[in-house]
């Protein structure tokens, strides 16, 4: 098990089943994620600006120390950050996006570099960030689009295609005007799981959305969706 800190600290724990409630961190971190793998698969690092890295999993620091930074054991391109992380097999299929709307579908091993500087893999426009990696699961068939605006676009996965060398992709949604950004991706099997605060009094709001509630939001890829009825979305999740 893989355990990633906000703050780029990353360490392995071998054969331990992981509570995240036990985990604990330096003042001001917190946990990223939990990846269940193996020793012979790969983390995958995620820069700024869309670059990839990749460490092996059996070069992580174990037991339950704070770990190492991850930039000990990459070369950070100069100007950007760590992003995001993936550990796992280097078989899963990954959904890449960044919040230009644009995003592409391409195999975790095809983000592994044997460079400590990576490669240059999601292509961004300035001022565009890269969105959290999620993983297809064999059983999913459609994907999950959210803009800023509250705008849920569901769209057939086959509409995507496997970009093993990266670049910009395909038009995810239709954004509405500049100011308008992708802020949430994910690929489901028939339910979704939508998050947001409600329209009045701005309460938390946690919905799982059925074939019937989802069918108003069903487009072709790249068209602008609509608003969720009764919230304010603001992430999506495979249910």
């Amino acid at each position: 098990t893989v355990v990633a800190s906000l703050k780029g600290w990353v360490r392995a724990l071998k054969g331990h089943e992981v509570d995240p409630a036990t985990l604990q961190f330096k003042p001001g971190d917190g946990l990223y994620g939990v990846f269940p793998c193996r020793s012979v698969d790969a983390l995958v690092v995620l820069g700024s600006n869309g670059r990839a890295y990749s460490v092996a999993v059996s070069l992580l620091p174990g037991g339950r120390g704070d770990g190492a930074p991850i930039t000990t054991l990459i070369d950070l391109e100069a100007g950007t950050t760590v992003a995001h992380y993936h550990a796992g097999s280097g078989e899963a299929t990954l959904l890449l996006a960044g919040t230009g709307g644009f995003g592409l579908l391409a195999k975790a091993g095809d983000l592994h570099s044997r460079q400590r500087g990576g490669k240059t893999f999601l292509t961004l426009e300035a001022g565009e960030h890269v969105l959290p990696p999620g993983v297809v699961e064999p059983a999913h068939r459609q994907v999950a689009c959210l803009t800023l605006g509250g705008r849920l676009l569901v769209f057939p996965l086959d509409e995507l295609k496997l970009q093993a060398k990266g670049g910009r992709g395909l038009t995810l949604v239709g954004l509405d005007g500049p100011k308008d950004a992708l802020v949430s991706v994910a690929t489901f099997a028939e339910l979704l799981r939508v998050t947001g605060v409600s329209l009045r009094g701005a309460k938390p709001r946690d919905e799982t959305l059925k074939p019937a509630a989802l069918e108003p939001h069903v487009g072709r890829r790249a068209r602008k969706g609509r608003a969720v009825d009764g919230m304010k979305a603001q992430r999506v999740l495979a249910a």
